[in-house]
């Protein structure tokens, strides 16, 4: 058989200037990934690098001629495994590249049976959670308003963005504008162990579901410290990148919280899930801020999570590919009328 396969950069700009602890973000580069077979039909993929984990749009482009040459010298897009495995030996970092290629080939494996990918695994659509959308930090009014906003559009789970020494006044405002929300709070890394375990008491009063990340991932033993003491249950984020990381927090945490984009694949992805079963933890999916060319992907993973948080794309001004139906946070898969992830050009 043979395959077919391009890439290209685009740069989307969001809908707001997106602050988290360590910066902000105006725009999103993703880089998309386009695997045909002899018969034209195309599977879509797509890469939403972090300078954090080493990655940007340029060291993607920079190792995807060599990742989409091994998936033309298997041939069979059917052969997912092998794939993933060629892909790891080709370039053992770079996962956000090597999850674009993935993303794309199982949309393809799935078109050509017919089926939605998560069909394809044996998922149950129904059993999808909804997703957060997330607040960034800004000033304490807009903060407020951005909250309005989300509650008016229907969205009643929310993920907010702290790490600042106005976080007690953030979500103050944020409980104004959304009493009757579910709240999740993200650190991203900011707060020593001292200062997290103080806050998870009055932020559990202010009844916040759970803390993502309080702690630098550079400090496990902060993390098990605060995990030991906190009013809240703890998400690992930063500190939950790959497979091997799992056990690592097993007992640091409460909640892994896994992203494609950290994974390296969807076979990869799906592993990580396992693992934190089998290790007790609840399971989370985040993302990058990212298209529908790969958040359509993570979406097909929601039946086997707790907790999504699968707003990337919903955070932009405008994303060239339509994915699956999130109105209002809810994960609409059992609507999916498309076969493969779902993603498609939005013009199409």
């Amino acid at each position: 058989m043979s395959l077919d396969a391009t890439f290209e950069r685009v740069s989307m700009p969001l809908a707001d200037p997106f602050t988290i602890s360590r910066g902000t973000q105006t725009d999103a580069e993703n880089v998309i990934v386009r695997i045909a077979d002899e018969g034209g039909m195309t599977g879509v993929g797509g890469a939403a690098p972090a300078a954090h984990y080493g990655e940007t749009a340029g060291t993607v482009e920079a190792v995807l001629p060599d990742l989409l040459a091994a998936v033309e010298e298997v041939g069979d897009p059917h052969a997912l495994h092998e794939i993933e495995t060629e892909l790891a030996a080709v370039v053992n970092d770079n996962p956000a590249a090597r999850t674009a290629v993935s993303i794309a080939v199982h949309d393809l494996a799935a078109k050509r049976l017919g089926v939605p990918l998560y069909r394809l695994w044996g998922l149950d659509a129904d059993a999808a959670p909804a997703t957060s959308f997330t607040i960034g930090l800004d000033e304490t009014e807009r903060v407020r308003e951005k909250t309005a906003a989300a509650v008016d559009a229907g969205y009643s789970v929310l993920k907010i963005k702290l790490g600042t020494d106005r976080d007690r006044e953030l979500i103050d405002a944020v409980r104004d504008a959304a009493p009757d929300a579910r709240v999740r709070v993200d650190a991203n890394e900011a707060w020593t162990p001292r200062e997290a375990v103080a806050k998870t008491e009055w932020l559990a009063d202010s009844g916040v579901e759970f803390v993502e990340q309080p702690v630098p991932a550079e400090d496990p033993e902060g993390l098990r410290f605060v995990y030991e003491r906190s009013a809240l249950p703890i998400a690992a984020d930063e500190s939950c990148v790959t497979l091997s990381d799992i056990p690592a927090i097993a007992d640091r945490c409460d909640i892994a919280n896994l992203k494609l984009m950290k994974t390296g694949g969807l076979l990869e992805a799906r592993r990580m899930i396992a693992a934190a079963r089998a290790h007790g933890l609840d399971v989370m999916c985040g993302c990058m801020i990212e298209s529908n060319a790969s958040i359509a992907a993570a979406a097909q993973l929601a039946p086997l999570l707790d907790y999504a948080d699968l707003d990337g794309s919903l955070l932009l001004a405008d994303d060239p590919y339509d994915g699956i139906e999130m109105p209002a946070g809810e994960i609409r898969l059992g609507a999916q009328e498309r076969s493969g992830t779902g993603a498609r050009l939005a013009d199409e």
